[in-house]
């Protein structure tokens, strides 16, 4: 058994993360500091014993979260319940979903209205975010007393801190403010015309929307099946559109690397050290040598 504090850099805040098991990717709990609320969070594989935890047995919201099955793209699941281990067990029916996130309050106070309210916020930001299709994109939602929507979005704002901490990225935006940016700021890339920004992110490199990519692959791809699958994934989910005589970024898009990234701009393989510079001309691998 593990109890582990630690503070995160957003309104900073000390958080108290539980591991029943001693494993992180078990079933855990998670609370902060001079907060009413409490997260449970479990892996399918420990459904069971979620369901026996008494914290599921009160009113809150609920993320359940997997891969489509078809598609192979992120899927997610956003509920509400006044009995949250009632509703989990209808859940055993879908599919995809492969943990299970719920919040609740440790003083009861989460009406069913409330809880209402923070389904359809948190449907509406996961929306915006776009990391995750969602299996509900509509909610109901709630009106609440302007003192309880404050409330709320207290509660809404422990949410987003806690669920990073717990492992899902459903929440967080794809293009992180510049404040938060890697190392080099932003950076371009360029090939026949096609022009394309962007910049390091904590889990690799993000392609802002707007950006271009040529329409022509290399021959060179057909070595590269990986690449090719990357390009055509894009495209079928609506990233990229045809225009102009180039592909253009709808939306902000993250890639594993620079150099992922960079290939995909280009239509061939390439070195993203060398094929993303500022404004000025300093490469990125010019860059990294200077931090």
């Amino acid at each position: 058994m593990h109890l582990l504090r630690f503070n995160t850099n957003m309104n900073s805040a000390t958080i108290k993360l539980f591991l029943p098991r001693g494993d992180a990717k078990s079933l855990r709990t998670a609370e902060i500091s001079n907060w009413t609320g409490k997260a449970v969070a479990a892996p399918r594989t420990e459904l069971d014993e979620l369901l026996q935890r008494d914290e599921i047995e009160k009113a809150g919201v609920y993320i359940l979260s997997g891969t489509d099955p078809l598609s192979g793209s992120p899927r997610a699941y956003i509920g509400e319940a006044e009995v949250i281990r009632e509703r989990l067990k209808q859940h055993k029916t879908k599919e995809f979903w492969v943990s299970a996130i719920a919040f609740v309050s440790k003083d009861e106070n989460l009406t069913k209205a409330h809880v209402r309210y923070l389904e359809g916020r948190l449907i509406v930001e996961a929306t915006q975010v776009g990391r995750f299709t969602l299996e509900n994109g509509q909610s109901s939602g709630s009106k609440l007393p302007e003192s309880d929507r404050e409330d709320m979005g207290v509660f809404l704002s422990r949410i987003r801190q806690l669920l990073p901490v717990l492992g899902s990225d459903i929440l967080i935006p794809v293009a992180q403010p510049a404040a938060k940016q890697q190392s080099g700021g932003m950076l371009f890339c360029s090939m026949k015309g096609a022009e394309a920004r962007g910049h390091r992110t904590p889990d690799g490199f993000v392609v802002l929307q707007g950006s271009t990519a040529v329409l022509q692959e290399r021959s060179s791809t057909k070595g590269q099946p990986y690449l090719i699958a990357l390009r055509k994934g894009l495209i079928a989910d609506g990233t990229l559109i045809e225009k102009n005589g180039f592909y253009e970024f709808t939306k902000d898009a993250e890639f594993s690397s620079p150099s992922a990234a960079a290939a995909v701009i280009e239509g061939g393989s390439a070195n993203g050290l060398t094929e993303w510079r500022t404004k000025e001309g300093i490469v990125l691998k010019k860059l990294d040598e200077q931090v």
